[in-house]
């Protein structure tokens, strides 16, 4: 499975507006400014973390986007779930009542395919492993890699 850019811009521009700390939204325009982003592709997936409540957004020349909550109350399953949708990343065709399993007797497929089963339980241990982190964890990984990111996200975004 490979998950959109998307993720990864929606979890900088959450991380980017807690940094910046704006008392007014912030534009899509502005934001993409910040990672040399296409501002219309950035603005889709701003709308969707608008859609899952994780930000808002303010229409007009003085709008754009703000964190509806604290990162502390934002997961990376939040995220992910906003952008690349509900729907679980292995989708069953049930290939094994084809071909060689075509003429199986239904009573063969009474039990979960096994490679379902499998996929299933990694996709729920991967879930709950970003259910587990919040954005502030994020953030806080972040600062102690790099101890002045916030000053100098906002010290960036004052001169552009």
């Amino acid at each position: 499975m490979r998950m959109s850019e998307g993720v990864e811009w929606a979890v900088h521009c959450c991380l980017l507006l807690d940094w910046m700390g704006e008392d007014r939204p912030v534009s899509t325009t502005r934001l993409a400014a910040g990672f040399e982003l296409p501002p219309p592709y950035l603005n889709k997936q701003l709308q969707a973390l608008v859609r899952a409540g994780i930000a808002t957004s303010t229409a007009g020349a003085r709008g754009g986007f703000r964190l509806a909550r604290p990162l502390e109350r934002i997961t990376l399953m939040d995220v992910v779930a906003a952008i690349e949708g509900p729907d679980d990343a292995f989708q069953c065709t049930e290939i094994r009542r084809r071909g060689a399993g075509a003429d199986s007797p239904e009573s063969a497929f009474a039990r979960p395919c096994a490679v379902f089963s499998a996929m299933h339980r990694a996709e729920l241990a991967w879930r709950r492993a970003l259910a587990d982190q919040t954005l502030a964890d994020v953030r806080a990984n972040a600062e102690r890699n790099a101890p002045r990111v916030g000053e100098h996200v906002r010290a960036w975004y004052a001169r552009n």
